[in-house]
């Protein structure tokens, strides 16, 4: 019976695969999707590690680009058997069918022919298949994804959460000698940005950042201060700290911040689109308080990252529900006033730390 990732909600893509490859519980075509492409990636290497000898890596694992792709080459290249592997592993990296999307030279006619070869992929091979994340607001699934549901195995790898990314910290931090505390990787969750569907921020940035950490890191152990130098040009972390200052009237500190985010080269829809979404969730995270909820039923019921809510929550003391709408208000009439042309973009952003 195949083993499809969606029916264990509870359980990240990464852990049901690893357990399925212990169990050999890994079904011909194999599905690798999702958001966090660093995961998939991973995946794919992971079941090239398993099943290929490294030795015969040239002769036992082929790689199928999918421009010119046809249903022929994927059957000879599935039925040609493995030297001295335990299977022959076939990939077809960012596939289009799988997300339901028309390929050049690949025709409906093939992608029928494909789903039904699905069916005779022989026992030595082991057929791998990567995409993207699907589209949200497309909530039907890809003929080949079905297919590969009911046939094979399907694993979608969304963001980390919570002890999972942690742990994904904490091991690098460990595989380079370096100690960390969990206060100092709270601190780079919260500060990286990773979870903030604002920021185009994933897995591949995070350990970017940990690289430069380590790198920046002079003792044996990571402390707060090399990610504060490291991680302070983040987007998401100094419009908090701007929102922050001028909620402490301390405007001086805010048109600072203003001006580093303006000289980085960030754009200013892209710098308001994110003021105005952090006062949402500022605001959200308030009422919710006001209510009675703690972190999880917020976290529950807003579906954002846990350490985003932690750093609204860290805000929210600061201000009264009115005074957030006021703000939230002036955000929206600021944005309306840059794009009609009414008022110059630096100085719109100018006039909203003024008049707040």
């Amino acid at each position: 019976m195949a083993s499809y990732q969606s029916m264990r909600k509870k359980e990240h893509a990464f852990q049901t695969i690893g357990k399925d490859l212990k169990a050999g519980a890994i079904s011909s075509p194999v599905l690798l999707c999702g958001e966090e492409q660093y995961l998939v990636h991973w995946a794919a290497d992971l079941l090239m590690g398993h099943y290929v000898n490294k030795a015969t890596v040239s002769l036992d694992f082929t790689r199928l680009e999918p421009e010119g792709l046809t249903v022929d080459k994927i059957k000879e290249s599935c039925e040609t058997l493995s030297m001295l592997s335990e299977k022959r592993v076939v990939l077809i990296p960012e596939f289009p069918p799988a997300l339901g999307q028309k390929l050049k030279g690949f025709s409906e006619s093939d992608e029928k022919e494909l789903l039904e070869y699905f069916k005779d992929i022989p026992d030595t091979c082991l057929l791998i298949i990567t995409a993207s994340a699907p589209d949200p607001k497309n909530k039907k699934k890809s003929r080949l994804q079905t297919a590969v549901g009911k046939l094979g195995t399907v694993y979608d790898f969304g963001p980390l959460s919570g002890a999972q990314l942690r742990s994904f910290i904490m091991k690098r931090f460990k595989a380079s000698g370096k100690l960390c505390r969990g206060s100092v990787v709270d601190m780079l969750i919260q500060d990286s940005g990773y979870g903030n569907k604002e920021i185009d921020y994933n897995l591949y940035n995070l350990e970017n950042d940990i690289k430069k950490i380590i790198a920046h890191s002079d003792g044996d152990e990571i402390v707060s201060s090399d990610v504060a130098l490291t991680i302070s040009s983040n987007l998401e972390t100094n419009v908090f700290a701007m929102l922050d200052a001028i909620s402490r009237n301390r405007k001086d500190e805010a048109y600072r911040l203003l001006y580093n985010l303006l000289v980085s080269g960030e754009g200013v829809y892209r710098l308001l689109a994110l003021i105005s979404s952090q006062l949402e969730l500022i605001l959200e995270v308030k009422e919710m308080r006001d209510e009675g909820l703690g972190l999880s039923q917020i976290q529950k019921a807003l579906g954002v990252h846990e350490f985003r809510i932690k750093k609204a929550m860290g805000v929210t003391e600061k201000y009264s529900s009115s005074g957030l709408k006021k703000i939230l208000s002036k955000a929206y009439e600021i944005d309306g006033n840059i794009k009609t042309g009414l008022l110059d973009q630096t100085l719109a952003l100018e006039l909203f730390i003024a008049e707040i």
